[in-house]
């Protein structure tokens, strides 16, 4: 806070010596003039030191920290006002605009022609990436039906071998690690 606004807040708060009770029936007007429900209600008329208006868990702090400062504030902005006015609320960032820049949004339907061109280049590897992970239960119930149906798929089949190849190197290098602490 700078040197201004501080001998400024001292002023106030040398004009309003409050109590407790004094506070509680200010800020109770305040409301009944605002036409609000609650004493949160009130936050939205007084200016934050920044953007927008001050937050309600900063109102119930000052109630006991500094009450004469917010008792000289509500009078300011509201009581010794005619027609109080809402502080416009700090400007936010709209949803969803937190997503990274470059990333490419792909739709399920481009997923899968991107998959049928990359199987007929035959990239094992880049199918492999662009091939959602599934359970291996999943993957089982899948190539069984298959095999009951007479027909067998090959990216099915591949996806079974590698899922049981990657479970194998886990739990062996769940053995190493364990027999190294053992060792040690």
């Amino acid at each position: 806070m700078n040197k201004k606004a501080g001998q400024i807040m001292n002023q106030e708060q040398k004009r309003y010596n409050v109590t407790e009770k004094e506070l509680q029936e200010l800020i109770n007007a305040a409301v009944t003039k605002i036409k609000g429900d609650k004493e949160n209600d009130i936050c939205q008329y007084i200016p934050a030191e920044q953007d927008g208006y001050i937050h309600h868990f900063t109102m119930r702090k000052m109630k006991t920290e500094n009450p004469t400062l917010l008792a000289s504030w509500v009078n300011k902005y509201i009581v010794d006002v005619a027609n109080p006015k809402k502080v416009a609320p700090k400007p936010r960032a709209p949803r969803g605009s937190r997503t990274k820049r470059g990333q490419f949004l792909f739709t399920k339907m481009d997923i899968e022609r991107l998959r049928k061109m990359v199987r007929a280049s035959g990239e094992k590897d880049l199918l492999r990436k662009l091939t959602p992970k599934r359970d291996l239960r999943a993957i089982k119930r899948e190539l069984i039906a298959s095999i009951r149906h007479g027909e067998v798929d090959e990216e099915l089949w591949h996806s079974y071998v590698e899922t049981i190849a990657t479970q194998q190197e886990q739990r062996l290098n769940a053995f190493e690690a364990e027999n190294l602490a053992k060792g040690a």
